[in-house]
């Protein structure tokens, strides 16, 4: 995948009709929402703070971005619950609290094998999601034949293992090829893709939202990881969510482009947290 600065695009490439990728971007409202994503990252990484204490707000969005991510997969707890507890290993919400903390933890220390192999990547997360569960047979591969998935949130049609293989292979040939794509427009696909398929037989949700930060971190749009796109999914609501996964399965430009745009509304709204997190180091209250 190509690096740029901030995760931007050239204004213009010779070989966009081969980048299916960087197409996308031309859909109606993705170059604001690219715009509006690269005005509120730019805004918390020039904020004063970030010069001594970067790691602090590094910190926060992670721990925000993991309750976020919870919330989305049924488990939504106050921050302050997440911050206190330990006990994450036993069954419920806890487990998925517990799920999605490591997996924000793991994302920014994977970067090196995502460019080499994303379905590396990919079952790697899925191994750390499931956590103790880590010696069944099923965890860190796509699903096979009939195998169930435990997903009850999202209740779209569910592909076939061998329509999974095959995205699967042609997501990460995308991905080896690189794109001129916004950072926004490959991070969503990434991730309206995985929700789509989901090919774990759990975890699927906290896996792609994971697999978007992956995307963030390493286009360069997002190095140091404070701009928590799942704290704006979790605000924007389950419903819209949804809505917009739905828009993205349909296929049609004007539904891939609404998950685009929604996926650029969650990351700048993930952006505004830390600048506010920010705004409390500053103030002493944080």
């Amino acid at each position: 995948m190509a690096a740029h600065s901030r995760g931007q695009a050239p204004a213009s490439s010779p070989a966009l009709s081969d980048d299916p990728l960087a197409a996308l971007a031309s859909l109606p409202g993705v170059t604001e929402a690219v715009d509006s994503v690269r005005t509120g990252v730019d805004r918390v990484y020039g904020h004063r703070i970030m010069r001594r204490r970067s790691n602090e707000v590094s910190s926060e969005a992670a721990l925000r971005g993991a309750r976020g991510s919870a919330a989305l997969a049924g488990a939504d707890w106050e921050l302050e619950e997440v911050r206190r507890r330990s006990d994450f290993g036993v069954a419920g919400e806890p487990r998925t609290v517990g799920a999605a903390l490591r997996l924000t933890a793991e994302a920014g220390q994977l970067l090196s094998v995502w460019r080499q192999s994303p379905l590396r990547v990919l079952a790697r997360l899925h191994l750390v999601a499931a956590g103790r569960d880590a010696a069944d047979e099923t965890v860190g591969r796509p699903r096979l034949g009939a195998e169930p998935v435990d997903e009850p949130l999202v209740e779209l049609p569910l592909p076939g293992a061998e329509e999974v293989a095959g995205r699967l292979d042609g997501l990460s040939r995308l991905l080896l090829a690189g794109s001129e794509a916004p950072a926004l427009v490959t991070a969503a696909v990434v991730h309206g893709e995985l929700l789509a398929l989901r090919p774990f037989g759990s975890y699927n949700g906290l896996v792609a939202r994971a697999a978007e930060r992956v995307v963030l971190i390493g286009s360069g749009l997002d190095p140091k990881a404070i701009c928590p796109g799942e704290v704006g999914h979790a605000e924007l609501g389950r419903a819209a969510y949804t809505a917009a996964l739905e828009g993205y399965v349909s296929g049609t430009p004007d539904g891939v482009a609404a998950w685009i745009v929604h996926c650029g509304r969650a990351v700048a709204l993930g952006a505004r947290e830390s600048t506010a997190v920010c705004e409390a180091l500053q103030r002493g209250a944080a």
